[in-house]
C-alpha cells in the first residue's frame, strides 16, 4: 500500500486546485459574463459613450474637449489656441494640454495662490470680452477647472451667457440657440445631488446639426 502524502503536500495540492478553479471562474468566466451582459444591455455606455455625427466618431459624452480655432502654425508649440466663437466653450482644463484622459488632474493651485488669483482675473476679463458680458457676471466654472480636468459639463448660467455670441457667429436666432441649451440641460443627479448642468459635447453636436 503506497505511503500517504504528508499533510503539508496534500494541502499544497488542494490550494493549487482552488487557485486554478478560482482563476477560471473569477478571472475568465465572470469577466466574460459581465462583459456579455453589458454589451447586450448597455452597449453604448460599455463602449465609452461614444458620440457620433454623420456616422463619424467625434468624442465621448463622458469627456470634455476643446473647441478652438485651428492654429495658424500647427507646429508652433508657443502659439496659444484661441476659442472658436461658433461653439459653446467648456470650462478650463488642467489635464495635460486640455482634456487629456492620460493626464487627468486639477491645477493643484490653492485659494491663497497669487498665481491662481491672477489667472482667474485674466480669464475673467478674457471670457467677458469674448462673450460680450460684464466681467462681474462671469460664472465661476468659466474660470476654474474641474477636479478631473475632464468634465464635459458647464453650469446653466455659463451656457446661457454664451447664447448670444454663438447665435451671432452662426447666424441663428438667440431663441433657437437658447432652446438647444434648455434641451441639453441635465438636472441634478438622483434629483438632489449637485447642480443642473449642460453637456457641452452633446450641445455642440446638436448645434452642428441645426440649420
Amino acid at each position: 500500500m503506497p505511503k500517504p502524502l504528508p499533510t503539508s503536500v496534500r494541502n499544497l495540492f488542494t490550494a493549487l486546485r482552488m487557485l486554478l478553479v478560482m482563476t477560471v471562474v473569477l478571472g475568465i468566466a465572470y469577466p466574460l459574463l459581465v462583459t456579455g451582459i453589458s454589451q447586450v444591455a448597455f452597449s453604448g455606455k460599455a463602449n465609452g459613450s461614444i458620440v457620433k455625427s454623420d456616422g463619424k466618431e467625434i468624442g465621448s459624452s463622458l469627456l470634455g474637449q476643446n473647441f478652438n480655432l485651428p492654429k495658424k502654425d500647427p507646429n508652433d508649440p508657443k502659439e496659444q489656441a484661441q476659442p472658436d466663437p461658433k461653439w459653446f466653450q467648456p470650462r478650463p482644463s488642467a489635464a495635460g494640454t486640455g482634456y487629456d484622459p492620460k493626464s487627468s488632474s486639477a491645477s493643484n493651485l490653492g485659494p491663497n495662490s497669487d498665481v491662481l488669483l491672477k489667472q482667474v482675473n485674466d480669464d475673467r476679463a478674457a471670457v467677458a470680452a469674448f462673450d460680450g458680458v460684464d466681467p462681474a457676471s462671469v460664472p465661476a466654472d468659466a474660470l476654474t477647472a474641474s477636479g478631473s480636468g475632464l468634465d464635459p459639463h458647464i453650469s446653466v448660467a455659463y451656457a446661457k451667457e454664451q447664447v448670444n455670441r454663438v447665435a451671432k457667429a452662426r447666424g441663428l436666432s438667440a431663441d433657437t440657440v437658447a432652446k438647444l441649451v434648455g434641451t441639453y440641460t441635465e438636472g441634478r443627479s438622483a434629483g438632489f445631488l449637485g447642480e443642473a448642468g449642460v453637456n457641452v459635447v452633446l450641445l455642440n453636436k446638436a448645434l452642428s446639426e441645426t440649420k
